[in-house]
């Protein structure tokens, strides 16, 4: 009877569709047993990725296909158009005309993005922004599609589909929305140890920005260039931002939540609309081909970045982003970019992660956009003329005229011909591929924390202080202590110094082994396997470009400067301060005790541009009070201006106080910050854009943190 009980539950169980993986080995859909997919099949351990490849193909693509009709990643987007104009000519390099016409302006179109939220999703959650530019170039679409942070979690597009159901709202509750402190995604990072890297970035504060106009850009894989000649060379692309790169605190961000979820978003269509636009260089780390192999990590291992030290970037143009979209669903929404949209003189190298997303991207814009025909949306349109004997499908836009449609013809003239290579034609590098075909990644992958370590160790001591908070919160967040001592583990080999602050604040021991060892779980099959994660090589002390801190920034230009005034201000030092901000294109904000208007000593009115009840300090890069008895009097009554003042302190900005304001500054917990550096009681304006300029003051964060929430 019992036997016959278990039949019935798996018939029952075939008939709902209702499955459970436990115990059970990984097959493909069709039932075929998996016996790796963790990697591509490769022509040898570092060639490229092979078209054959049918497992990859059924996995990214059912991954593809999950979301109808927001982008799967990348969801929460933001867009401008612009140009790009380039400084000198780098034909030695490439005959890419964008990089070699100083005379051309090229139009531009950028979405900056989230990756984990949905669309819906809030702005300021802790993740990896997307930042993917679209050149409308005289040879065709070039797409580069990065982030923000020079790595990728990940080093074979085959684990991608699981990279984001980890991290993604989890199957049985749908939530966490937006956020990687949960069970799932820990349990997949403390068990891939390639991901260690990107995710130190993640913890830091390069993961919460105070504005898209204030972060770095990155192409993430090597590419090409090649030149007339047919040579190559490897590339990386970085976006280095003229306003510098800047963050706001993780309790700012979660503040923000609510008080505007689209924050960045408003700063980036305000500041356009403003007329400050926002400005990017365009970076290039030129490596010469026979030097591919003088590094001691791989230049094909999308985890690993150059550091600046050892390949200076060179900066080679310049971006503006000057037109906020029409549309946000005609443009933001319906562009479609893709890595595999290049011009004559950039390709492709073997980075498996690349060659994977080369195929991944037109499935997604078929599945997103419903038709092979989205190149005929007006945003993703080239601005040079098209000819093809590709015809039909849903929503065809043009109107081909003639009797063919097909190659080679003579009815129609033979026409389109081919291009020929001096005529422009695209020519695919003509790399030797020598290698057995084979499911593995060369050992050359294999070290997950050197980098990461070199990273920590570049940090300022205030942003490793973030970066310890960081993992301490997102770990207090998982449920089971076998994964969080797999993570301490894991950090531990990174930095010991690190892994101790986040074990005292878990209240946890670092252990000296793990129950599981992690080579196993990334599939080699043996300790000692050369899969089996390599200990950490110290080849660099630290890189001043990892630092927030050693990135120039362009004066205070678009920062947003909170008035806090009330009927009977001060006129002469609200005007005083007023014009020194402006004339250095700073935005001042009046925030008033109420709404509407306020008056000042002179009884001129004044408008309001958010009521105090209404807007936070979170939304402000500094604060000024004037002074005015009167003013100061119904603000020392209105509880909210206090918390302003604190709020301000906690966050370390720049605060400015004139005359009665030092009063109501005392009032607070200002009282105790006096004489700290960026904050101006009585001074010149000019002490005041100083101390914008440093964009927080972090020697204050350690005492500010004592003052309440």
């Amino acid at each position: 009877m019992a036997k016959k009980k278990d039949e019935s539950k798996k018939i029952q169980d075939l008939e709902k569709n209702i499955s459970t993986a436990e115990g059970k080995t990984m097959t493909t859909n069709q039932g075929l047993k998996v016996n790796d997919t963790n990697n591509s099949l490769k022509a040898g351990e570092r060639g490229a990725t092979l078209l054959e490849d049918f497992i990859l193909r059924e996995k990214i693509t059912h991954f593809d296909h999950e979301r109808i009709p927001e982008r799967i990643v990348h969801a929460r987007g933001s867009a401008a158009h612009g140009h790009f104009e380039l400084y000198e000519s780098q034909e030695k390099y490439t005959k890419a005309g964008i990089f070699t016409d100083t005379n051309r302006k090229t139009p531009v179109f950028t979405r900056f993005s989230t990756v984990a939220g949905s669309k819906g999703s809030a702005d300021t959650a802790r993740d990896v922004r997307g930042f993917a530019v679209k050149f409308y170039t005289e040879e065709g679409i070039f797409d580069l599609v990065g982030n923000n942070m020079p790595i990728f979690f990940i080093q074979d597009a085959m684990k991608f589909p699981d990279l984001i159901h980890s991290v993604k709202p989890e199957p049985d509750r749908e939530i966490p929305q937006a956020a990687s402190a949960h069970d799932t995604f820990y349990d997949f990072v403390s068990l891939s140890p390639e991901t260690l890297h990107n995710h130190i970035w993640v913890m830091s504060d390069r993961a919460i920005p105070r504005s898209l106009r204030m972060m770095e850009g990155f192409g993430i894989h090597t590419f090409r260039l090649i030149n007339k000649e047919g040579k190559s060379h490897f590339v990386k692309f970085h976006w280095k931002p003229l306003l510098g790169v800047k963050s706001i605190t993780w309790d700012e961000a979660v503040k923000l939540h609510g008080a505007d979820s689209d924050f960045h978003r408003r700063d980036l269509w305000d500041a356009i609309d403003a007329g400050q636009f926002p400005e990017w260089e365009l970076g290039l780390q030129i490596v010469p081909e026979e030097d591919e192999h003088k590094f001691e990590f791989d230049l094909l291992d999308p985890t690993k970045l150059i550091p600046e030290e050892m390949v200076p970037v060179q900066r080679i143009g310049k971006m503006t982003l000057n037109r906020n979209p029409d549309n946000f669903f005609a443009e933001t929404e319906q562009v479609a970019f893709h890595p595999g949209h290049l011009v004559p003189g950039i390709d492709f190298s073997n980075d498996p992660l690349l060659q994977g997303r080369l195929f991944s991207y037109t499935d997604t814009q078929l599945s997103r956009l419903g038709s092979p025909n989205f190149h005929e949306i007006p945003i993703n349109r080239p601005i040079n003329e098209t000819h093809n004997n590709q015809r039909d499908a849903h929503m065809r836009m043009t109107v081909n005229k003639g009797k063919t449609a097909y190659f080679p013809n003579s009815l129609g003239g033979g026409c389109p011909h081919l291009a020929k290579m001096a005529d422009g034609g695209f020519t695919s590098y003509e790399e030797r591929l020598d290698g057995k075909k084979v499911r593995a990644r060369s050992e050359s992958f294999s070290d997950h924390f050197s980098q990461p370590g070199i990273f920590y160790r570049s940090l300022e001591d205030w942003e490793k202080e973030h970066v310890a908070e960081a993992y301490s919160f997102e770990l207090g967040k998982v449920n089971y202590d076998h994964i969080k001592k797999r993570m301490l583990w894991l950090i531990n080999e990174i930095d010991k110094s690190l892994a101790k602050k986040v074990a005292e604040n878990l209240g946890m021991k670092i252990p000296s082994k793990i129950e599981k060892p992690i080579n196993q779980a990334i599939g080699a099959d043996d300790p000692g396997d050369k899969n089996e994660p390599k200990k950490r090589k110290d080849y660099l002390d630290k890189s001043e470009a990892l630092s927030q801190t050693h990135i120039k920034t362009k004066g205070i230009a678009t920062r947003q400067i909170a008035f806090l005034v009330s009927d009977g201000f001060n006129h002469e030092q609200f005007s005083k301060m007023k014009t020194a901000l402006e004339k250095e294109n700073a935005m001042v904000k009046v925030v008033g005790s109420h709404g509407g208007e306020v008056k000042c000593s002179k009884n001129e009115s004044h408008k309001v541009d958010a009521a105090i009840m209404t807007t936070e300090s979170v939304v402000f890069d500094a604060l000024y009070i004037p002074g005015g008895k009167k003013s100061i009097d119904t603000l020392m009554e209105t509880a909210k201006a206090k918390k302003f003042i604190n709020e301000s302190l906690k966050h370390c900005k720049a605060i400015a106080l004139d005359g009665e304001a030092k009063d109501l500054f005392e009032a607070t917990h200002g009282k105790d910050f006096k004489d700290d550096e960026a904050v101006c009681i009585d001074k010149q304006p000019s002490k005041f854009i100083k101390a914008i300029a440093m964009h927080r003051n972090w020697k204050r964060e350690k005492e500010a943190k004592k003052i309440p929430a």
